[in-house]
């Protein structure tokens, strides 16, 4: 069965292929065969890395930095918008989150003219309400895109303080030093929404207390209705619609009884952080890289590593874990193209963001030039609507 494997493998293994060798580079960062990554960069306060591995044949994982003025007027206030959108069933989701969420941000803060919980609430509303306005128009003709989701993880560090806002199963990590001992410990930021976590099992059990189907323990996997793992998701509109959960949409996304509440949902869940002298830099990171390493894993690399880099070191010890699961060798999985990777790991998205507290305890009011990376990868034309997968289950991540 191994050597089975291994045969398949070496069908795929094209070192010389176009696309994958490929190395290049411009201020936005460089591309590595599937690894996109940014080093370095400066933000409002402090440094940052950034890093980004693809395994699906079409990268679902989108992500971006912005730094420098968080309102549409660029009058301020100012800070450090991260972003880290993790799709399922296509990308189509996942980059109009790329897309329209921070725009959304800047201009509630405008309205407001604050950083407040609500803005960030008001800019995921409106990213789903725009993003339920494309599948309506886009039903007759594409019907799957009602199929088509992303986590959404959030990060905004404002006059201090950092917020952080969650859909799905991304994951933020404070590395939080210790005064005492010098140890930089992990602290996970985050609340996540996946049903092998048992107090989402009970949370969607409340909510749906006539659905005996409403989590199903399927291949050994906990999922909603059966067929997706988070519980919380920009799209998925099929699950929070009744009216797209019908003919032409595939058999397998439609259930068998109509819904009269939404299944899934799109509120996400905000905490508020004021960051202190001793935290000194966050993981934001898809569920890829949180598949292999532990927090503190994660934080241990971080912390006993030069800056540039991190995020790639990250990534490099996820897969490097990821061959071990698999009984083979790192070099051996680095070879294997997209489409095939998807059986070895996910596409993983990791930034670290440094934080300087000489930069970070300055006021929202103190002007930077501005900067904004988005992640990259070996993609489609940004504007092309990639063909809708049709997998049995969506892992939601």
């Amino acid at each position: 069965m191994f050597s089975e494997l291994m045969n398949l493998l070496r069908a795929c293994f094209r070192p010389g292929s176009e696309g994958f060798s490929r190395t290049g580079s411009d201020a936005g960062g460089r591309q590595d065969g599937l690894l996109w990554y940014k080093d370095s960069g400066q933000h409002l306060n402090g440094e940052f890395s950034m890093a980004v591995i693809q395994a699906n044949n079409l990268l679902e994982d989108q992500s971006q930095i912005e730094s420098g003025s968080l309102s549409s007027n660029e009058s301020g206030p100012y800070g450090t918008f991260v972003g880290i959108y993790d799709g399922h069933g296509g990308p189509e989701t996942s980059r109009f989150i790329n897309d329209h969420l921070f725009h959304h941000l800047k201009k509630f803060t405008s309205e407001q003219q604050s950083m407040s919980v609500d803005v960030i609430r008001k800019a995921f509303q409106a990213t789903e309400e725009g993003f339920m306005s494309v599948v309506a128009n886009q039903w007759s003709l594409s019907p799957q895109i009602a199929a088509v989701g992303s986590c959404c993880l959030v990060g905004v560090i404002c006059n201090g303080t950092l917020y952080i806002a969650n859909l799905g199963d991304s994951r933020a990590v404070l590395g939080r030093a210790v005064k005492a001992t010098g140890e930089v410990l992990a602290m996970q930021l985050s609340a996540e929404h996946n049903a092998s976590i048992e107090s989402i099992r009970e949370e969607l059990r409340s909510l749906h207390p006539d659905d005996p189907n409403i989590v199903v323990l399927k291949h050994s996997v906990w999922r909603v209705k059966g067929l997706i793992q988070v519980s919380k998701s920009i799209g998925d509109v099929y699950l929070k619609k009744a009216e797209f959960n019908r003919e032409p949409l595939y058999a397998k996304f439609r259930l068998r009884e109509p819904f009269k509440m939404p299944i899934l949902s799109s509120e996400p869940s905000i905490s508020v952080h004021h960051l202190q002298p001793n935290d000194q830099f966050i993981i934001f990171a898809s569920d890829g890289l949180w598949e292999h390493l532990s927090n503190q894993e994660a934080v241990d690399i971080v912390q006993n590593s030069p800056r540039s880099g991190s995020a790639r070191r990250l990534v490099k010890a996820a897969l490097q874990e990821a061959a071990k699961k698999r009984e083979m060798r790192y070099s051996d999985l680095k070879k294997i193209d997209r489409g095939v990777r998807r059986h070895f790991h996910d596409d993983t998205t990791v930034v670290v963001v440094y934080l300087d507290s000489n930069l970070v305890s300055r006021t929202s009011t103190a002007k930077f030039p501005g900067i904004s990376v988005r992640g990259g990868g070996i993609n489609l034309p940004h504007n092309t609507l990639a063909p809708c997968t049709t997998p049995t289950e969506i892992s939601g991540t």
